[in-house]
């Protein structure tokens, strides 16, 4: 933990969030997601989440935990097949991470999700906030397309609707 961590953390606000991800950019998500798995058996979910509470941050809590958190409270495990993908950005640190659930990790290997969190993180950077997240659904698709082919009709188990956390 360094003290630069935390006062990020302490400084970032919900409203800055807010105006990177306003109605419209969550709703060119939403599309997305809806788009691509139309082309594989995956399910995907978007959170978004501004920073951790000040307590997460003085234990060290790190965005992966705090996704494998996040996957476990949305539900991203609930799906019939185990086919369901987290992706989570946390907004102070812009880190993405991309939990995916055993049915699906078993058959995509960890350098292809972290290419697509890289991809996402660099949009980010540039503050190309719905771009990045807009790669970001379309690359995990393509890679759930490559690896996971629709066996016909998207039984849409998980909201497609962005989460702001």
């Amino acid at each position: 933990m360094t003290l630069r961590r935390v006062f990020s953390h302490l400084l970032a606000m919900p409203w800055q969030t807010r105006r990177r991800f306003p109605s419209h950019v969550l709703a060119a998500i939403e599309q997305a997601i809806a788009a691509v798995e139309s082309r594989h058996a995956g399910e995907i979910r978007f959170a978004v989440e501004t920073s951790l509470d000040g307590m997460a941050v003085w234990r060290g809590l790190s965005a992966r935990t705090r996704a494998l958190e996040v996957f476990g409270r949305l539900g991203v495990w609930d799906t019939a097949d185990n086919n369901g993908v987290l992706i989570y950005l946390l907004m102070c640190e812009r880190d993405v991470e991309i939990i995916a659930d055993r049915g699906i990790a078993a058959g995509v290997a960890p350098a292809e999700w972290e290419a697509v969190c890289r991809r996402m993180e660099a949009e980010f950077r540039e503050g190309r906030f719905r771009e990045g997240a807009i790669v970001g659904v379309e690359s995990v698709g393509a890679l759930l397309a490559q690896h996971f082919p629709s066996a016909g009709g998207d039984r849409n188990e998980q909201p497609n609707r962005p989460v702001l956390l």
